[in-house]
């Protein structure tokens, strides 16, 4: 993006400011950035269209896209200004190997063996201290977040209704909260969730973890991997 956009010839150097940031191999379906762009004495400010398309050229061989522009108050800010951020966790069931995944579907899931069913313990307000990683910001940043939305729903996957016939089952693990803690939580969440579905966690297991507000009490088998994460969207 900021290497795009250098092309853009602003008179004043871009910087974007992205409104989450995500663990490696993490996906994003929608996501949300700011940036300011100055053109020349003379120049017309960009139309919200031509930035889109101008952007989109230089960034062909890149797998990332601008679907939409719009002009903000300078008082915007894409990671501060956000209400709330969804991101979705994608499981396929009924693989009893990796090789069983669908080639369309690699690293765009995760197909652990059984399902999940304990969502429900992690809605509202909670320290989440056992379900997030240790870093430098940890003394700094509080554990405390709202999750206002744990689902759980049977989704589609690429392409599926040719392959119905192998019994494999797509679900959909939604998460929607003003903000995360910094790295993994909704990995852990949805990790967690599995455990529960394989039955090495019970459900009530879930509500323990939250007490115990001890990054080291997570179970470490209990970690999903990134590829199966999606940010959703990000609403202001």
């Amino acid at each position: 993006l900021q290497k795009a956009a250098q092309n853009l010839k602003s008179i004043i150097p871009i910087k974007f400011h992205i409104s989450s940031r995500t663990d490696t191999g993490v996906h994003a379906l929608c996501n949300s950035a700011h940036l300011d762009i100055q053109r020349a004495p003379g120049k017309a400010p960009f139309h919200a269209r031509e930035l889109v398309c101008s952007l989109n050229h230089y960034l062909k061989p890149e797998p990332i896209r601008i679907l939409s522009a719009h002009r903000v108050a300078d008082s915007f800010h894409a990671r501060f200004s956000a209400q709330s951020r969804t991101y979705v966790y994608r499981l396929l069931v009924g693989c009893s190997h990796h090789s069983e995944i669908p080639v369309f579907e690699r690293d765009l899931c995760w197909a652990p063996a059984g399902g999940q069913d304990a969502a429900g313990f992690l809605l509202g307000t909670h320290d989440f201290s056992t379900f997030r990683s240790l870093n430098s910001e940890t003394p700094f940043k509080s554990p405390v977040k709202t999750i206002l939305q744990a689902d759980v729903r049977p989704s589609s996957g690429l392409l599926s209704h040719h392959y119905e016939y192998r019994g494999l089952e797509f679900l959909e693990l939604e998460f929607r909260s003003r903000s995360f803690l910094y790295r993994q939580v909704v990995r852990r969440m949805a990790g967690a969730l599995v455990a529960v579905g394989q039955g090495k966690l019970s459900p009530c297991h879930i509500k323990e973890l939250l007490e115990k507000k001890d990054s080291r009490a997570f179970p470490p088998y209990a970690m999903a991997p990134p590829s199966g994460l999606f940010l959703k969207s990000v609403a202001y």
